[in-house]
């Protein structure tokens, strides 16, 4: 096993720069993920530390050592991807071992290690079956067992699970963590799926246009956003933003009408146009408090979510409870001040968050 550090990488397509002065340190053992929307350069950073995508500037380091200029199986890494890449020919053993029949390693130790991989990964009624002959979550499996057995210092996943329906997905996940706690191997994994990356990290760097917005935990980044763009893309619905004015006596005045608290919430250091930040499930249905009217209502079976009008802005809540609210009627609505944030509408980058619990 072995540390990662990334200092300072940057990527260029021609003139075009697609990674700008990216700085990681992802600790030994630790299970990182990179996650952020279509273009944001999280497959091209991870390709850079596979050596599969050749770096314009910085150092990739693995260990003790700078890869920069060493091919990739010579920095002990292996691969998982999207596509499982299996041979259609081979056995499920002969896929596995096949990188080890490669390297010259004795067929009694590459039996021995696929077995132990199979063990590990529940394949072992499956060795003598070829691809064709396995459902999409097998081949992953299979697939991955193919990067076990190879015993690298660091494992690296590009958005293994994407070609797999809802249901495996969530499974696999659990499979992939569990597999993570069993091996202790650093682990880095890609994907856009944001929900992934809450339940499997250990910690996630958020990407966005080549740029790190934010590595954390990802409680750290769920609670604590540090700008606008990781408030809307971590959670599902993503965070209320609502814009207007911090004004006096802790009211927020809204953007079309209307106000939201803020209780003590210190805005003296930018009382301009700002940003009100509430995430849905910490709105609650009130006799007396905010008053908006409902536009839609979407039952999901465990939880309702609504769709509600305030000023000229929508705000979404997520209630547990069976509340029985319908479009056209008008609800009052009470806000968790502990969860409440401001952001600057000018730079996206958050600027308040209320450190109190009381409920108003």
């Amino acid at each position: 096993m072995a540390n990662i550090k990334l200092h300072n990488i940057q990527k260029r397509f021609g003139n075009e720069e697609v990674i700008h002065g990216v700085d990681i340190e992802i600790n030994d053992g630790e299970f990182v993920i990179l996650v952020g929307p279509s273009g944001c350069g999280k497959s091209t950073l991870l390709r850079m530390i596979a050596g599969l995508e050749s770096i314009s500037g910085g150092d990739v380091q693995i260990g003790d050592t700078v890869v920069n200029d060493m091919p990739p199986k010579a920095r002990d890494i292996a691969m998982v991807f999207q596509s499982y890449a299996l041979y259609p020919h081979m056995t499920v053993a002969e896929n596995m071992g096949f990188a080890l029949k490669l390297s010259k390693i004795p067929k009694a130790q590459i039996e021995e290690k696929v077995q132990a991989a199979a063990d590990i990964l529940n394949l072992g009624p499956l060795l003598k079956r070829y691809p064709r002959e396995l459902s999409g979550g097998q081949r992953q499996r299979v697939a991955m067992g193919r990067a076990i057995v190879r015993d690298p210092q660091v494992f690296l996943f590009d958005e293994p699970l994407s070609n797999l329906d809802a249901k495996l997905r969530v499974s696999m996940r659990t499979e992939i963590k569990a597999l993570h706690q069993r091996l202790k191997t650093t682990t880095v994994y890609v994907t856009h799926d944001q929900i992934e990356a809450m339940t499997m990290a250990d910690r996630i760097v958020v990407l966005h246009q080549g740029y790190v917005q934010q590595m954390g935990t990802p409680l750290e980044l769920y609670d604590r956003p540090a700008n606008l763009f990781v408030a809307s893309f971590m959670g599902s619905p993503g965070m209320n933003l609502i814009h207007g004015w911090p004004r006096d006596h802790g009211q927020f005045e809204v953007r079309g009408g209307g106000h939201m608290p803020l209780g003590e919430l210190d805005v003296s250091t930018h009382p301009g146009e700002t940003i009100y930040g509430i995430r849905p499930e910490d709105i609650t249905l009130a006799d007396e408090g905010v008053p908006v009217e409902v536009i839609s209502v979407e039952p999901t079976g465990a939880e309702i979510h609504v769709v509600a009008r305030l000023g000229d802005q929508n705000v979404t809540v997520v209630f547990r409870e069976r509340h029985d609210v319908h479009p056209g009627e008008t609800i009052h609505l009470a806000v968790d001040l502990t969860k409440v944030h401001l952001f600057a509408a000018d730079s996206g980058e958050r600027i308040a968050w209320h450190p109190t619990s009381q409920v108003a």
